[in-house]
């Protein structure tokens, strides 16, 4: 059950914050409701998030709302007025809001652009809204008046129950919605997990029925609700979503490939349950969920069953190709891929070294992560989901060990600058030749010392090298 301890005092400050508002759209004799997520957020008791803003909708038309932003604005923005939306910078408070007019949208022949018609009822146009949790409206100029008989919160579609009940519904026929936005089925994956709710049976028959739907939608829009989601307290339970309603299966594949075990002797979990464990056990940083999210992804082509088990060999090398490919697909950044990608091919770097952390091994180990050092141990962490209390403190033992190796090692050494004593001008000036591969050979001869040895001065460098070249 959901506390709504001082409800009215959170939603009387959001009537507040758009007192300016209230007072232009009264006078000219318009309504005007906060709806969606800070209605929502505020019954919860939600904090404010930085980019905070307030969602409203009026019977006013585009046109009046911007005359009417205008004077209360210090920016306004005009991209969405077509579809009824004008958007501002409150001039007093800095708080962003958009309003949009009273509406009803169909999709024509099941494109991506709605025909849209203006409306003069407010339940109509909370109908159209995605989940019911998102279908509250709160009158700010009544609540504004302190006005005591007169209603100031609406809830048409029983959103204030489903939100103390923590059950994600749709206000109307899910079909409906999801025909008008297929991308809707995401994004009532994205709630489910933010806000820990059991997904109303309706709505993942619906999901589970229409999910070829979603490849209407652009991959940008599918790539941003995923990220949403993977931010969110308990990823898995939207992602375990996705998989049973088989919307993975046309925006990521190779995912629902997952269910598999890992030794089927044993019946040791599968490879899909351990990845949520190890998602919903990393620090909500985008690059580090992905990376969790991506860091098996190898092991249904690797899997391999034999007299000694069941092996996964190079799934870290064939997972990270995958990775690329999908994130690719998915219009991610080239950094962004890059990044993820390397953790991918990472992950298994610690296990390989059991018998202990040598100087070489720890510098090698930091150079090859880069900037990604803390993402890869903590990624290192989570990977273990064993329940068996010895393995799991053997491992974390380890990676202390190593944490405290690397510490020791950059107090006697600058490990940031993991390069050899001479650069490749240095390197062909000494030797007396030209651009070429023999420069990449004398600089990983160079690296394979500074990895060996720690820092070496130039001139040592440079003794070793003559010698080096003379033997080739």
């Amino acid at each position: 059950m959901t506390s709504f301890t001082n409800a009215h005092d959170r939603l009387a400050e959001l009537a507040l914050l758009s007192r300016p508002l209230t007072e232009a759209f009264a006078d000219a004799g318009f309504s005007l409701y906060a709806v969606g997520g800070s209605v929502r957020d505020a019954l919860l008791g939600e904090q404010r998030r930085d980019d905070f803003e307030i969602d409203f909708t009026t019977n006013a038309r585009p046109d009046d709302i911007e005359r009417l932003l205008k004077p209360v604005c210090s920016a306004l923005w005009r991209q969405g007025k077509a579809f009824g939306t004008v958007g501002g910078t409150l001039r007093d408070s800095g708080v962003k809001v958009e309003i949009t007019t009273f509406r009803s949208e169909s999709y024509v022949d099941h494109s991506r652009k709605p025909s849209v018609e203006w409306g003069d009822s407010l339940e109509a146009d909370l109908g159209r809204r995605d989940f019911t949790i998102n279908a509250l409206a709160l009158d700010v100029i009544a609540l504004n008046a302190e006005a005591p008989d007169v209603q100031t919160l609406f809830d048409f579609h029983y959103g204030f129950r489903d939100l103390n009940d923590r059950v994600l519904r749709t206000p109307i026929d899910p079909e409906i919605l999801f025909a008008d936005d297929p991308l809707r089925m995401l994004r009532a994956a994205r709630f489910a997990a933010r806000f820990e709710m059991s997904i109303d049976p309706a709505l993942e028959a619906a999901a589970t029925k229409m999910a070829e739907q979603l490849t209407k939608v652009s991959p940008e829009r599918v790539r941003g609700e995923l990220d949403l989601l993977l931010l969110t307290a308990q990823p898995s339970l939207g992602l375990d979503f996705i998989v049973r309603t088989g919307l993975a299966e046309h925006f990521f594949p190779e995912l629902p490939k997952l269910q598999l075990e890992q030794d089927p002797v044993h019946q040791h979990k599968d490879v899909l349950r351990h990845t949520w464990a190890v998602v919903d056990k990393t620090s909500p940083s985008l690059v580090l969920r992905l990376g969790a999210l991506f860091h098996d992804i190898g092991k249904p082509n690797t899997r391999a069953i034999s007299d000694e088990g069941v092996t996964f060999r190079f799934h870290d090398v064939v997972g990270a190709k995958i990775t690329r490919k999908r994130m690719t697909a998915l219009k991610y950044s080239s950094d962004m891929i890059d990044d993820v990608s390397m953790l991918v091919e990472l992950h298994l770097r610690f296990h390989t070294y059991k018998l202990g952390w040598s100087d070489k091994a720890v510098r090698r180990y930091v150079r090859d992560a880069g900037p990604l050092l803390e993402e890869l141990n903590e990624l290192t962490r989570c990977d273990c989901t064993t329940r068996n209390a010895r393995k799991a403190a053997i491992l974390a033992e380890r990676m202390d060990e190593l944490e405290d190796r690397i510490g020791v090692l950059r107090e006697q050494e600058d490990l940031s600058r993991l390069r050899p004593a001479l650069d490749g001008v240095a390197v062909m000036e000494l030797l007396g030749i030209a651009p070429g591969r023999a420069v990449g050979q004398a600089l990983d001869f160079l690296m394979e010392i500074r990895l060996d040895e720690g820092e070496i001065t130039a001139d040592e460098a440079a003794v070793r090298l003559r010698a080096w070249w003379a033997s080739q």
